[in-house]
C-alpha cells in the first residue's frame, strides 16, 4: 500500500503544481488575459480525459502484466520531452488564434508527462485493487485530490514568491524524473502481485452487471455541471482583480477539497444539510450575478463557499452512485467526459457562440435541474411538483439575469480577451455620456455634445497625470506619442496637427468600438496610427519610435497583466523614448498597490517616478493614478510643472518584478 500511495501522492502533486507554473509562463504571449487560464484548464481536463481513457482501455484489453510493461515504457520514453519549459518562438504566433495557440503551446511544452501524470491514480489504484484484492483503492483517490490540493495552495505562498518561473520549471522536471522511478517501482511490485498475466478473478463470481447507459449520462452531467461552476467562478474572481495563481488555485481547491471529503470519507457528505445549503448558495450567488458592488473580501467568500456547496453536492452524489471496482475505470473515465465537457463549454464554446458571460447562469441551472433528477424517485408526487415549480421559477430569475447582461446597452461584444459593452447615460445639461464597459471597469468615456465630444474625460482628463504631463509638452513642434491600450480613443483628443499617435491595442473588437461608436479617433487633429497586438510584444519587434511620451494603460477590468510591469517590459519602453521622454503608467486599481512595482522597477534601471492622484471635482474626470517615469532632471522639471505630484521611493525589501517573477500577494491592499 504505502508505495502506490507514494507513486499516487507524488502524480498528484505535480499533476497541479505544472498547471500554474506553465500558465504563468505563458501568460505575457497572450496579452495576460484571465482567458489564458480557463483555456489551460480545458487544456488539462482533455489531457485528463485522454488519460483516463487510456487506463481504461489498459484495463480492458491488456492482462496485468503486459500493462506495466507498456506503461513502464511510456514513462521511460516522457523523460526525453523533460525539461517542461514552454518555447518562447509561440510568442510570434500567440495573437492570430490565442485558444488554439495556449492549446498547442501547452501539448508541446508539458503534454507528455502530464498525460502519464493523469493516468496514475485510476491505475494505481486498478493495480491495487487487483495485485491485493482489496476495496480500498477510492480511498487512493482521496489521497491523490488531497496531494493536488496542496500542490495549488502551496504555488502562491511557497514556490511563486521566491523563484522565478524558469526555476521552476526546472525543479519540477527533477521532481517528476523521481515520480517515474516511483511508479516503476509501483509497477515491479504489481507484477510480483499477480500469479500470471490472466486477472486473479474467481471463475466461480457472478460478473458484475455492466452500469446502464442512464447511469454513466448521470455521472458526466455531475461532473460536467461542477466544472462548468468551477471555470465560470473562477472567471468572475479574476475578471476584475488579476490573472494570478493566487485567484487560481483559491476555486480549483475548493474543488478538490470536495472530492477529498466525498471519495475519502462518503460521510463528510451529510446529503440533507448540503440539499438545504443549495438553495441558500444560489440566493447568495444572485447578488454576485446581479452585478451589484460587493467589497473583495465578501465577494471572494460569497464565490467560494456557494462553490463549495455546489461542488459537494455534485461529487457527493457522484460517490453515491459509484460502481463495483470492476467499473472502477469506467466511472472515471465518465467523469473525465464530464470534466472536459464543461471545460471545453466554458473555455472555448463560450467565448465563441455567446456575446455575455451565460455559462455561469447555465451551470446554476444544469444544478439544479440533476438535483431534481438524483431526487426525483425518492420523494412523493407532490414534492416532485413542488421541485418543478422551484426550477421553473430559478429558470425564469436566471434568464432575466442573462437579459440584463445584454439589454439596455449599444453594443456587447465578446471574445478570448473578455466582454465588452457600450452604454449611454443622461447627463443632464452636459447630454448623452457614451461608455465604454470591460468586466465592470469603464475604459473610457465621451460625452455625445458637439461641444464636449473633443473634451478629455474619466482618467485621461486634463487635471490627470497623464493630462498634465501632455499639456507640459504643448511647447514642442510636433509630437510623437505612444499608446498602450486604446479603450475608446480619449488620449487622441491631446492630439494637434503635425502630430503622430502610435496607438497599441490587443482587442480587434476595441478598435472596432472605439472607430464606430467613439468619435476621439476621428475627430483627432494628429495622424492616429492604429496597430493592432500586444502592445510590449509589438514594441519589441519594432525599430526605435522615438516617443517624446508612451502610456502603458492596457488592463482589463481592474485585472493586471503583469507581463506589462516588469523590468524586461519596462526596457522594451525605454528603447522607444527619447532620452528625456516620459513612460506614464497609469496605476489606478482598487484592490492592489501597483506602486511599490513602478518604484522598484525604475530605481533599479535608474530613473525616478512622480506619482499623480487626482480626485476628481467635476463631471469630466474620474479618480486616476499615473505613475510618470523618466531621467532625474526629466523628473525634476515634471515636479515643478505638476505641484501635488509626488516622488515615489522604493519599498524596503521589495524585489522588482521580472517576466519568470511577480508576487501579487505583496501588493493586496
Amino acid at each position: 500500500m504505502i508505495s502506490f500511495a507514494i507513486t499516487v501522492f507524488l502524480s498528484a502533486f505535480l499533476l497541479f503544481q505544472v498547471q500554474p507554473i506553465v500558465a504563468k509562463m505563458i501568460l505575457p504571449w497572450f496579452g495576460g488575459s484571465s482567458s489564458v487560464w480557463s483555456t489551460c484548464l480545458v487544456f488539462f481536463q482533455a489531457e485528463l480525459l485522454l488519460g483516463y481513457l487510456y487506463v481504461h482501455l489498459l484495463h480492458e484489453w491488456l492482462s496485468p502484466r503486459r500493462q506495466n510493461i507498456v506503461h513502464g515504457a511510456l514513462l521511460l520514453l516522457s523523460l526525453a520531452t523533460l525539461p517542461v519549459v514552454a518555447n518562447p518562438a509561440w510568442k510570434d504566433a500567440a495573437f492570430a488564434h490565442p485558444t488554439w495557440n495556449v492549446l498547442v503551446v501547452l501539448a508541446s511544452a508539458v503534454g507528455m508527462p502530464y498525460l502519464l501524470l493523469s493516468t496514475t491514480g485510476p491505475l494505481m489504484q486498478a493495480w491495487y485493487a487487483r495485485s491485493f484484492n482489496s476495496m480500498m483503492p477510492y480511498r487512493l483517490y482521496a489521497l491523490s485530490n488531497l496531494a493536488s490540493m496542496i500542490a495549488l495552495l502551496s504555488y502562491p505562498v511557497l514556490v511563486e514568491p521566491f523563484f522565478v518561473v524558469v526555476e521552476q520549471a526546472w525543479a519540477w522536471s527533477l521532481a517528476y524524473v523521481l515520480f517515474v522511478v516511483a511508479c516503476l517501482a509501483s509497477a515491479r511490485q504489481s507484477w510480483k502481485g499477480v500469479a500470471s498475466e490472466i486477472e486473479r478473478t474467481p471463475q466461480s463470481s457472478e460478473p458484475v452487471a455492466r452500469p446502464p447507459l442512464s447511469e454513466c449520462l448521470l455521472w458526466i452531467g455531475l461532473a460536467m455541471t461542477a466544472s462548468i461552476l468551477l471555470l465560470a467562478l473562477t472567471r468572475h474572481l479574476t475578471q476584475d482583480v488579476a490573472p494570478v495563481p493566487f485567484l487560481w488555485v483559491l476555486p480549483l481547491s475548493i474543488y478538490l477539497l470536495s472530492f477529498i471529503l466525498c471519495f475519502d470519507a462518503p460521510r463528510y457528505y451529510y446529503r440533507p444539510a448540503f440539499l438545504l445549503a443549495l438553495p441558500l448558495a444560489c440566493l447568495a450567488l444572485d447578488r454576485v450575478l446581479d452585478g451589484g458592488g460587493i467589497p473583495v473580501p465578501l465577494l471572494v467568500g460569497v464565490i467560494s463557499l456557494s462553490l463549495f456547496v455546489f461542488c459537494m453536492v455534485c461529487h457527493g452524489e457522484l460517490v453515491r452512485r459509484r460502481p463495483p471496482v470492476r467499473h472502477l475505470t469506467l466511472f472515471y473515465l465518465m467523469l473525465s467526459i464530464g470534466g472536459a465537457l464543461g471545460g471545453s463549454f466554458v473555455g472555448l464554446l463560450a467565448p465563441a457562440v455567446f456575446n455575455a458571460y451565460f455559462e455561469l447562469p447555465i451551470g446554476l441551472f444544469l444544478c439544479a435541474l440533476l438535483v431534481i433528477i438524483v431526487l426525483w424517485c425518492e420523494v412523493k408526487t407532490h414534492w416532485r411538483w413542488l421541485l418543478l415549480l422551484g426550477l421553473a421559477l430559478y429558470g425564469w430569475r436566471l434568464t432575466g439575469l442573462s437579459i440584463d447582461y445584454v439589454e439596455n446597452y449599444r453594443r456587447v461584444l465578446r471574445n478570448f480577451y473578455g466582454q465588452l459593452r457600450v452604454a449611454d447615460a443622461n447627463e443632464g445639461t452636459l447630454g448623452t455620456r457614451r461608455m465604454i464597459v470591460h468586466g465592470r471597469i469603464n475604459h473610457g468615456e465621451q460625452f455625445i455634445a458637439p461641444a464636449y465630444s473633443r473634451r478629455p474625460t474619466a482618467y485621461y482628463c486634463e487635471q490627470s497625470g497623464i493630462g498634465q504631463a501632455l499639456l507640459g509638452l504643448r511647447d514642442r513642434p510636433a509630437l510623437k506619442l505612444g499608446v498602450l491600450g486604446l479603450g475608446a480613443g480619449t488620449l487622441s483628443t491631446y492630439g494637434r496637427p503635425g502630430d503622430e499617435m502610435r496607438m497599441y491595442e490587443i482587442n480587434e473588437q476595441v478598435l472596432d468600438l472605439a472607430r464606430n461608436d467613439f468619435s476621439y479617433l476621428a475627430e483627432s487633429r494628429a495622424h492616429i496610427v492604429p496597430v493592432l497586438g500586444d502592445g510590449r510584444l509589438m514594441l519589441e519587434r519594432e525599430p526605435v519610435q522615438n516617443f517624446d511620451l508612451l502610456a502603458i494603460d492596457a488592463f482589463s477590468g481592474d485585472s493586471i497583466p503583469t507581463h506589462l510591469l516588469t523590468l524586461e517590459a519596462m526596457q522594451a519602453y525605454l528603447r522607444h523614448l527619447k532620452s528625456d521622454g516620459i513612460l506614464a503608467v497609469h496605476i489606478t486599481n482598487r484592490y492592489l498597490d501597483l506602486q511599490p512595482v513602478i518604484a522598484a522597477a525604475a530605481h533599479q534601471l535608474g530613473l525616478r517616478v512622480l506619482a499623480v492622484e487626482l480626485d476628481p471635482d467635476d463631471d469630466f474626470c474620474r479618480h486616476s493614478v499615473w505613475a510618470l517615469i523618466a531621467p532625474a532632471e526629466r523628473v525634476a522639471r515634471l515636479q515643478q510643472q505638476i505641484p501635488q505630484a509626488r516622488v515615489l521611493t522604493p519599498r524596503p525589501g521589495f524585489a522588482a518584478w521580472t517576466d519568470g517573477f511577480s508576487n501579487l500577494l505583496g501588493i493586496l491592499k
